[in-house]
This record gives structure tokens, C-alpha cells and sequence, in this order.
């Protein structure tokens, strides 16, 4: 008998739950902008700091994005994997953070607003030292904001 008042009151709860008014789409949504606050990253490719097809098409899509937006800063950060000695993933880190916040800007971003570093080999191991292939790449962190 306890498994059918369950039963019971379950059901009696969906039906209740169906009946409910639908939340109106402005209640759902609440920003029509796809101006916030971004994380993105960039790939090269092993000891290169020249950007690929796909890395100037995600360039512009960003940047085709954030031209809307008030952006009020962009921090390139590039990195380099493990393979090499430290002082040349140090130089190629920065030749890639440079060579992205380079791309943004020649896509509208205004230079301004770039902060822009390197972390070189830094990190680019595992706790059991093996080597960090996807350290290969740059981070871009876009503080972007709805223009008023």
C-alpha cells in the first residue's frame, strides 16, 4: 500500500510539475550579447610560432566577436612544451604570445588593452615527467563587456 502512495504522489507532483506555467524566454536568457568575459587558446605547432589555417580562423571568429564589445583588456599568455633547452621554449613562448596578440590586433582589437607574457617550459611536465604536448600553444584571456 506504501508503494502505490508513493506511486500516487509522485504522479500527483509530474502532473502538478506539467501544468506549470513555461518561463518566458527573457527569463531563460538573460543576455542577448556574446560580449563577456572569454578564455581562449591558440595551438602551434612543435617549434613553431607561426600561426596555422586554424588558429587565424579562430583569430577572426574571436576578433569578429569582440569588435562589438567594449574590451577593456586582453592577456596573451604563450607557452612552449618540455622538448629543448628552457631558454629557447622561454623565446619561443614569447615569439608565440606576440604573434597572437599581433593577429588579434591586425583583426580590429585595439593594442591598448594587450598584456601580453610568456611562461616558456614552465610547467610543461606531468608530476611523473612526462612531457605536456598541448603546452604548444597560447592563452588568451578577453575581459569583454556589452558596449553601452
Amino acid at each position: 500500500m506504501k508503494n502505490i502512495t508513493i506511486l500516487a504522489l509522485a504522479g500527483g507532483l509530474l502532473a502538478v510539475g506539467a501544468c506549470a506555467t513555461p518561463m518566458r524566454r527573457d527569463q531563460i536568457v538573460t543576455s542577448g550579447s556574446l560580449c563577456m568575459p572569454v578564455r581562449f587558446d591558440i595551438y602551434f605547432r612543435e617549434n613553431e610560432a607561426r600561426l596555422t589555417d586554424a588558429a587565424d580562423q579562430a583569430i577572426d571568429a574571436a576578433a569578429g566577436v569582440l569588435r562589438t564589445c567594449d574590451v577593456r583588456s586582453i592577456q596573451v599568455v604563450g607557452l612552449a612544451d618540455a622538448t629543448g633547452a628552457s631558454e629557447a621554449n622561454l623565446s619561443l613562448s614569447q615569439r608565440r604570445a606576440r604573434t597572437v596578440a599581433q593577429a588579434l590586433n591586425a583583426a580590429g582589437l585595439p593594442s591598448p588593452v594587450f598584456d601580453v607574457g610568456a611562461a616558456g617550459d614552465a610547467g610543461a611536465t606531468t608530476a611523473g615527467g612526462a612531457a605536456e604536448p598541448l603546452r604548444r600553444r597560447t592563452e588568451v584571456v578577453v575581459d569583454a563587456h556589452p558596449r553601452r
